[in-house]
This record gives C-alpha cells, structure tokens and sequence, in this order.
C-alpha cells in the first residue's frame, strides 16, 4: 500500500458521494456513507480524530473548527445546496486527504463547476482552482510553508476572497501522527521539499457571505518538479 493508492480511495469516494447526493438525505447518513465506502474500499482507520468524513451543507459550509470538537449537524440537504466533504482515510500509518465542495442543483449534483447556476457558488469553487494554479505556477522546492502562505493569502485579498481556516493556515505536511505535523503558516521557514507530502487546501468564502468552499489536495516534488496525488 502506497500514498498514492490511499488518496486514489479517497477520490473513489468522493465521486460515490457525489453520487448519492440527494434532497432530504440527512448530513449524518452522507458521513455514515461516505466512512462505510472508505472502509469497504481498505481503510484501516481515519486518521483525523477518527473523524473519517467532516461533512457541512449550506451556511455550515463557511464554519471551520478543529476535528477535535466536530459534530455532525443536524442538517438535510436541499434540492439547491452546498455541500462540503472532507476525507481522512488511513491504512496503516499511511494517510489520505481529499476535500471538495459539491453542488446540488435542482437535486441533482453539478459536476462541472462552470455549469454551476448560482453565480456565487460558481465563482467560489473557480476560484479555488485558480487558487491550486497559482500554487503550482508559484511554488518550487526551495519555496518556504511561510512564503506559500503569504503569496496565497495575498492573492486570496486580490481576488476578493477572506481565508475561513480558524488557524488561518492553508495546508500541512502529511505525517505519521497528528501531532508532527507542520503547517503552511507564518513563522514556518522550512522548504515544502522538506516534507514527502504535503497540503493544500484554501478554505475561502466571499466578506458576508454565509458561504465557503474548500479544495484540499496532496502535493509532493520529484526530481525538483510539483506533482499531485
């Protein structure tokens, strides 16, 4: 087993998800599912608080909190909604980290985020990707977790956009516990080739809005070039 093969089973539930979405499921059936698909496809464990699916619809989608106090609401999601999953699958000491915010639209998933109706929720989910573009057009070995982190909340302000991580960070290494963990935030001079693996997952909403959308994905370098999981 290999990194590549845990994040693969992620993806693998994040598209069932996407799947099953439907108006009237409660947010709690859709965690449920989602941690059954990740063990029916080897997850051993989760290594995120035993928390293997932080599920949000609507407004919650803006709320960030640390695993540690994550409970899921009590929400059922609407034939137009907002919806927010972010999976923590492990086997062994291997992890995954995989989020995405999904769209329900007249009960029907969109998959495409430029086919999205709703004009905000559009604009919030091209702009994570633009976010992961610049990333990548901006980032080499040498880069520091403190320098990714300043560009990105800059270009976070230029676009319009407010960082919604309660820690104000935009990713972290991948490790073997929680607790080694190193993160993409002010005062962290270390190169982001230092780490085998690591995040990056912007957690942004429009200044007001009720809204937020996140995209998380595992990065790494090889021979000096950014690949993603």
């Amino acid at each position: 087993m290999n990194y590549r093969e845990v994040q693969n089973l992620a993806k693998e539930t994040m598209a069932y998800a996407a799947h099953i979405l439907c108006p009237g499921m409660p947010l709690a059936e859709l965690r449920q599912r989602c941690e059954e698909k990740m063990r029916s496809l080897g997850a051993s464990s989760f290594w995120y608080w035993d928390v293997g699916a932080f599920c949000f619809s609507g407004t919650d989608t803006a709320l960030s909190l640390s695993g540690r106090e994550y409970q899921t609401p009590p929400a059922v999601l609407q034939p137009d909604d907002l919806i927010t999953i972010d999976l923590s699958p492990q086997i062994g000491d291997i992890w995954g980290d995989y989020a995405r915010t999904l769209v329900l639209e007249n009960g029907k998933a969109v998959l495409c985020a430029a086919q999205i109706q709703n004009p905000q929720w559009r604009d919030g989910l091209l702009t994570e990707e633009r976010l992961h573009a610049e990333m990548a057009r901006f980032v080499r070995p040498d880069t520091t977790f403190e320098e990714l982190f300043f560009h990105i909340n800059r270009f976070i302000q230029e676009l319009g956009y407010v960082n919604l991580d309660f820690a104000g960070n935009l990713g972290h290494s991948i490790a073997k516990r929680k607790e080694d963990r190193i993160y993409t935030e002010k005062g962290n001079a270390a190169p982001l080739s230092s780490v085998p693996f690591f995040t990056f997952e912007p957690h942004i909403g429009l200044p007001g809005s009720p809204y937020g959308y996140k995209m998380e994905d595992i990065y790494y370098f090889e021979n000096g070039t950014l690949k993603k999981l």
